[in-house]
């Protein structure tokens, strides 16, 4: 995927997906969701409902569950591009990292890939999707 893609979601809220089942991806959320002040970001798994059908809307296969994707107005970003743009709209002192943006983004995909195709070896899998508390369950999409 090149250029973001248009794609339909809650204009008010800039929303994340990621894989519900890896550790990695869920220790992300987490980490996202403690310095995300503002609440300026939703969260669905890429096995959710939502997660599923925005995937069809950008002609993403729904099983290769491989990237975080975020979605800002209408428009999608994936890999490095979607990390560095939650990094962008993150609390405190996470936006400086957004100048990584310089390095070519098949570098950036590169180790943005090896990482995500090796995030089970890596980090673990859960048997089943993260499941918000009642605190958080307002800033998930199902």
């Amino acid at each position: 995927m090149g250029a973001p893609d248009a794609v339909s979601t809650p204009a008010e809220h800039d929303v994340i997906l990621f894989d519900g089942v890896c550790n990695l991806c869920n220790s992300s959320v987490i980490f996202i969701i403690k310095r995300d002040r503002h609440a300026k970001f939703r969260f669905a798994s890429l096995q959710s409902s939502f997660g599923r059908k925005q995937l069809e809307r950008v002609r993403l296969d729904p099983h290769n569950l491989y990237s975080i994707l975020l979605i800002h107005k209408d428009l999608i970003f994936e890999r490095s591009d979607a990390v560095l743009e939650i990094l962008k709209r993150m609390d405190g002192i996470w936006p400086v990292f957004y100048s990584m943006k310089i390095i070519p983004r098949f570098i950036r995909d590169f180790v943005y890939s090896w990482i995500a195709t090796n995030r089970y070896h890596f980090f673990g899998k859960k048997e089943s999707c993260m499941i918000p508390t009642k605190e958080l369950r307002s800033r998930f999409l199902e």
